[in-house]
């Protein structure tokens, strides 16, 4: 255990997250993404299992100690509901509610089609995948700067 730091961050998380540099993106998602092929691609080439937890208790954790990058239009990305783009599943809502919270990150969440988040999740540094079981619960986060 280390003190400040939640008990539910794995070390593997941990050490991801530290070696991450600005403008590399995390993705978050649930228990049906395709994470071990979608890692493969990735920096760290296996998933990063947090699956006693959801997505929007990861985004929480994971956001609770790595910045978010405030120099671009979206430091987060949710993957939209097939056929309704514009509409907020509640997996959504309740990570824009922590998301909208971290002081400059305000209305920085942004959307992506579910077969763009696919291929995108494949360039992140790494994959994170939860216990989420509501729909479409899949995010990428981007790393911001400390000043």
């Amino acid at each position: 255990m280390l003190i400040g730091i939640d008990g539910r961050i794995s070390p593997q998380l941990l050490f991801v997250l530290s070696s991450m540099g600005h403008g590399d993106e995390i993705a978050i998602v649930d228990s049906n993404f395709p994470a071990s092929s979608t890692a493969a691609y990735c920096q760290i080439g296996e998933p990063i299992d947090l699956l006693g937890i959801n997505a929007v208790e990861c985004i929480e954790l994971i956001a609770g100690i790595m910045p978010l990058d405030s120099f671009v239009e979206h430091s987060a990305l949710r993957m939209e509901i097939d056929n309704a783009p514009d509409e907020l599943g509640p997996v959504h809502e309740d990570a824009s509610v922590v998301l909208n919270k971290i002081a400059g990150n305000e209305d920085k969440f942004g959307s992506i089609e579910r077969q763009e988040f696919y291929e995108r999740s494949k360039s992140a540094f790494a994959v994170v995948r939860t216990g989420e079981t509501r729909p479409y619960g899949c995010f990428l986060l981007r790393k911001g700067v400390i000043f």
